[in-house]
């Protein structure tokens, strides 16, 4: 099934839809400010499980990205953020940026032998909402294209084609972008530039 949303004002009803389908333990594909990625409810193991089946890897291998709605989550998901670190988390997100975090307690209930995370809070009200509504993260991973050319699918109604029968809800948010977010490595004393995407960040680092 696909749903049409706006990125920049969801209606309330689809939300409401879409947030249902997490708390049941569906997959979902949902748009962000840079590619299109699956989803589900960070809280769900079973879910957590086949979102890393339908990426073709274990659960304690996958790197999921945390997605926040502000970040007041932080305490729960993450510990040992440095001042400089969160700083530079409030200047630069909402945005297409991902922070490598030491993970907090809540995480390493879910996963034990997980001790870094990746925490998101993208500039694209659809995810935000989604977690304001769940009141817990979502967890999210890319949406990768089988073309040798093109790394991401950009168009919702190819990936729907793809993936509908695979997943439980295709949000639909437009033409999601190619390049991926900026990955920013805060888990030590310095920050670390570990990935360029689409996220400038020459003027913060």
């Amino acid at each position: 099934m696909k749903i049409k949303m706006y990125p920049k004002s969801p209606a309330p009803r689809h939300v409401q839809q879409a947030v249902d389908v997490l708390k049941e333990g569906g997959v979902i594909i949902i748009p962000t400010d840079s590619v299109y990625a699956f989803a589900c409810m960070s809280t769900h193991p079973n879910a957590i499980k086949r979102m890393a089946e339908i990426k073709g890897i274990s659960v304690e291998k996958a790197n999921f990205s945390f997605v926040f709605s502000d970040l007041s989550m932080l305490g729960d998901y993450a510990r040992l953020v440095s001042n400089d670190a969160f700083k530079l988390m409030k200047r630069l997100l909402p945005g297409p940026f991902t922070f490598i975090l030491n993970a907090g307690q809540a995480v390493t209930k879910m996963i034990p032998s997980k001790k870094t995370i990746g925490i998101r809070l993208p500039d694209n009200k659809i995810p935000v909402e989604l977690v304001r509504e769940l009141g817990v993260p979502i967890l999210t991973t890319s949406v990768y294209d089988d073309d040798s050319i093109l790394e991401y699918t950009t168009d919702p109604d190819v990936i729907a084609d793809k993936y509908e029968k695979i997943v439980d809800l295709v949000i639909d948010g437009g033409f999601g972008h190619n390049e991926p977010s900026t990955v920013l490595d805060c888990s030590g004393s310095e920050v670390v530039l570990i990935r360029q995407g689409i996220g400038e960040i020459e003027e913060f680092v």
